[in-house]
C-alpha cells in the first residue's frame, strides 16, 4: 500500500485528494460556525483535515519537547509566538495538527479575499497585516500585538517564505519587532521533513516523516534590541533543526 504513493500516479492522486479535501474542510468549518463560533469551528475541523492529509499521504508527524514547556504555556494561560524554520507548504497544516494549543498565523491582508483559504483564515482568526504602506503596516503590527497580548498564540516563519534548498534563509525583522511590542515569549521550533515531502516549487507530495521540536522559551525583555533577539532565536532554531534531523 505504501509503494503506490511513490509513483507519478500516486502523486497525482494525493494532490487531487488534498485539493478536494481542502474545499470540503472549509465548507465543514463554515457550516459549524453557527454552532461553535468561528475559532472553535476552525480548530475543531481544521486539524482533522491536516491529520487526514498526513495519514493519506503517509506523512507521519511527531512533536517533541512539549512536556518541557512551562505550565502556563501548556495550559494556554501565557500566549506565545512560535517561531519555526519553513521548508514546505505542508508546514502550516502540520503545525495546526501537531501543536496542542490553538495558534494562528500572520498573513497578508490580500489572503482574506482568496476563496476557501481566505475563508478558513478568517474563521481561524488569522492576524492580517496590511503592507500597503508604512503607516498602515505599523498600525497592523500594533493591532497584532494587542491581539497577542489578549491571548492569541501565533506562529511566525521568520524567513518569510519557504526555503528552496532546505537550508534556512535570512530572517526578517518584523516578527521580532512584533514580539518585543507584544511582550510575550518566543518559543523556537524546528519543523523538519517538509522539504522531503513537498519542497518549494513542487506539486508532488512524497511520503516522509515530519519531526517537530520545541525549545525553551526566549523572553524579548531580556534583550536590548530586536537584532540581538533575532540572533539568539535563530541560533536556537538552528540547533533544534540539527537535533530534529538527527532523530
Amino acid at each position: 500500500m505504501a509503494n503506490w504513493r511513490d509513483t507519478g500516479f500516486g502523486a497525482a492522486v494525493m494532490v487531487v485528494w488534498a485539493l478536494a479535501t481542502v474545499v470540503l474542510t472549509v465548507l465543514g468549518i463554515l457550516l459549524a460556525i453557527p454552532f461553535l463560533g468561528r475559532r472553535r469551528a476552525f480548530f475543531a475541523v481544521g486539524p482533522m483535515f491536516a491529520r487526514g492529509m498526513a495519514w493519506f499521504c503517509h506523512i507521519p508527524f511527531a512533536l517533541h519537547g512539549w512536556e518541557r514547556m512551562p505550565e502556563a504555556i501548556r495550559d494556554g494561560r501565557q500566549p506565545v509566538i512560535f517561531m519555526s524554520n519553513h521548508e514546505s507548504q505542508l508546514d502550516p497544516p502540520i503545525l495546526v495538527a501537531a501543536l496542542p494549543l490553538p495558534a494562528v498565523y500572520i498573513g497578508k491582508k490580500e489572503l482574506k479575499y482568496t476563496p476557501f483559504i481566505g475563508w478558513a483564515a478568517w474563521a481561524a482568526g488569522v492576524i492580517f497585516i496590511d503592507r500597503g504602506d508604512r503607516e498602515r503596516a505599523i498600525r497592523s503590527i500594533q493591532d497584532a500585538a494587542r491581539q497577542i497580548r489578549g491571548g492569541k498564540n501565533v506562529v511566525i516563519f521568520p524567513e518569510g517564505t519557504r526555503s528552496p534548498t532546505g537550508q534556512m534563509l535570512p530572517f526578517k525583522k518584523g516578527g521580532f519587532a512584533l514580539a518585543m511590542d507584544a511582550g510575550v515569549p518566543i518559543v523556537p521550533m524546528a519543523t523538519v521533513g517538509g522539504f522531503q515531502s513537498l519542497p518549494s516549487g513542487s506539486l508532488r507530495i512524497r511520503p516522509s516523516q515530519y519531526t517537530l521540536l520545541v525549545g525553551e522559551p526566549v523572553h524579548p525583555s531580556d534583550f536590548a534590541d530586536r537584532e540581538s533577539l533575532m540572533k539568539e532565536v535563530r541560533s536556537r532554531i538552528e540547533a533544534l533543526v540539527t537535533e530534529a534531523r538527527a532523530r
